[in-house]
């Protein structure tokens, strides 16, 4: 008989493999990756399915080279990684305890990517940023949704990147961190990390920029769009793709919770249902929720 490790086996038999103890292992967060601290080590073990394992050695490359050239990304752990642990890859970071209650704002967010996005081309070879890459096979392949769902949002997939072909971009291509939002952002004392590089790419800068609007769904105000406009330097609220890459971020988040529908998780399935209902109506200032 075939079984499958789950998420916290694979963490404790890659912290093995990396000459690591594997205990006490605390679960921090599962979505679309599951995270683990072990604590006795200040080090994070982010496991995240096997497919992904090209753009994790991507992600701790990169930010390797970013630490060293004294930009602000979270540090990988000085191990070789990432450790293979079918169907899992996974890597370790350095923990920053998150002790204020108030988390980093839009505007660190817009002071991290101005920085970012000056520095020079990273001698790492980054993929090209193709929009809605992923959300495909988690469409064709959902046990969950149901057929009128799957075709809505497929079509909706096909019209938004015949949208964004069509685009220009003003501010340029360069790298990019992929999905960078003020929730990627973490204290390190009084200053701020940004973390969770494993959609680095070399693309439109405008794509960093657009994610952060995209969280009026999430009850981001104009107050906070104007602070991170103004730490980044440029009002993305003036160029008219804005819509477009919002919509193409509102679909690309229902692709983790497509995968926890499929395994059964039932807030997530709650959740997606409420999201694709308010896209098919098109409720554009119906509020989400992250569950």
């Amino acid at each position: 008989m075939t079984t499958t490790a789950s998420a916290e086996s694979a963490a404790r038999a890659a912290c093995r493999a990396a000459g690591l103890p594997d205990r006490p292992l605390t679960r921090l967060h599962d979505h679309a990756t599951s995270v683990f601290l072990l604590a006795t080590e200040g080090i994070v073990v982010r496991v995240s399915p096997a497919a992904q394992q090209r753009s994790l050695e991507t992600a701790v490359a990169l930010t390797r080279w970013l630490v060293t050239n004294e930009f602000p990304a979270t540090e990988p752990a000085t191990i070789v990684q990432p450790v293979r642990y079918d169907p899992f890859v996974v890597t370790f970071w350095r923990h920053y305890p998150q002790v204020c209650p108030v988390k980093p704002t839009s505007e660190h967010l817009g002071a991290l990517l101005r920085s970012l996005h000056a520095l020079p081309s990273p001698p790492v070879g980054l993929p090209e940023y193709l929009p809605l890459t992923s959300l495909k096979p988690a469409l064709e392949g959902s046990t969950f949704l149901e057929e009128v769902q799957r075709e809505w949002l497929m079509q909706r997939r096909a019209e938004l990147l015949r949208a964004y072909d069509e685009l220009d971009f003003p501010l340029g291509r360069g790298h990019i961190h992929g999905d960078a939002y003020p929730g990627n952002a973490l204290w390190e004392g009084i200053g701020v990390r940004l973390g969770d590089w494993d959609e680095a790419a070399f693309g439109p800068r405008e794509i960093d920029l657009a994610n952060t609007f995209q969280g009026v769904r999430f009850g981001r105000t104009h107050q906070e769009l104007d602070d991170f406009s103004r730490a980044y330097g440029y009002d993305i609220r003036t160029w008219t793709g804005l819509p477009v890459l919002c919509e193409i971020r509102d679909l690309h988040t229902l692709g983790a919770y497509i995968r926890r529908a499929d395994h059964g998780d039932e807030a997530a399935q709650e959740q997606l249902c409420y999201r694709i209902s308010t896209l098919m109506n098109r409720s554009d200032s119906a509020r989400w929720e992250a569950v």
